[in-house]
């Protein structure tokens, strides 16, 4: 399935398995429903909703976003757009970021901080249990097993289905599975930028969801020429497209999550997931 199909489906991209829930490997990353600077209310909110609904009708089961994204704005317009959900939808949400202002983004891993994060979280999403939580980044002046930790309370309390860590090293997802399951880890990953290749692998060894941010990477692909272009020419695709195949080709546990705020731009990600690359087009594009 190309750029040209009138019906594209997340669902040829497959299945991946968090905790007990299946999904498919083509989910929605809702950070760029908000304004400029991932701040405040989005030109639109009206074309915000209809992308957030047109996901659901292309078969999207997984959809992403933070309280930090807005603030607080992606997770209201979710609400706002879907509930009541779906049942088989899984809205996953973070928490370990405050928003001093447009761009900027402070790590804030106190338990304390993570409790209030949560429980806003239910409330704007108007849910009594978020099924995938993610620890949204380190902090540097907080033990990593402390926030971890107090993930895994807010989880005893049932406020927390499953547990997943973001912008992790291989060290920090050790210590984050001596304490909980973690059934998914959400680094930035894409053609560019492999830097955390070792912790994909790991993942795929213990069968943990890999959910890679910023997927299609800085900038207009074509642009630049090269295997991306040419092989999106043979496809009759986009070079965004292609590196998403690319991404749902290189491990069974990856679960690519573009975003956008168009309605047209959705339809061509989710397009991607029909795009069977051969094993020579993965090579070229670095692949293993």
């Amino acid at each position: 399935m190309t750029k040209g199909s009138q019906h594209p489906s997340a669902a040829a991209a497959g299945t991946v398995l968090l905790g007990d829930m299946v999904v498919h490997r083509l989910g929605y990353g809702a950070m760029r429903i908000t304004g400029k600077g991932v701040w405040g209310e989005p030109d639109d909110p009206e074309e915000a909703k209809r992308v957030l609904r047109r996901a659901i009708d292309l078969g999207v089961d997984l959809i992403d976003t933070a309280d930090s994204y807005g603030p607080r704005i992606s997770e209201r317009l979710i609400a706002e757009a879907l509930h009541p959900y779906p049942e088989d939808l899984v809205v996953a949400t973070k928490g370990g970021y405050t928003r001093p202002g447009p761009g900027d983004w402070e790590p804030d891993g106190r338990p304390e901080h993570l409790r209030r994060a949560c429980e806003g979280s239910l409330q704007r999403l108007r849910l009594d249990r978020i099924d995938l939580y993610q620890l949204h980044t380190p902090d540097d002046d907080v033990p990593y097993a402390e926030s971890v930790g107090a993930l895994k309370e807010l989880q005893f309390e049932g406020k927390i289905r499953w547990i997943g860590v973001s912008n992790v090293s291989l060290d920090q997802l050790e210590t984050a599975r001596g304490l909980v399951e973690v059934v998914s880890v959400q680094n930035r990953f894409n053609l560019k930028d492999r830097r955390h290749e070792k912790v994909l692998d790991r993942c795929a060894e213990l069968g943990i969801g890999f959910i890679p941010w910023f997927p299609l990477g800085a900038g207009n692909l074509a642009e630049g020429g090269g295997a991306p272009a040419e092989i999106a020419e043979a496809h009759g695709a986009t070079a965004a497209q292609i590196a998403l195949a690319w991404l749902l080709a290189r491990s069974p546990v990856m679960l690519p999550i573009p975003g956008t705020s168009r309605v047209e731009h959705l339809e061509q990600n989710v397009a991607a997931a029909g795009i069977e690359l051969a094993e020579e087009e993965v090579r070229r594009l670095g692949g293993r």
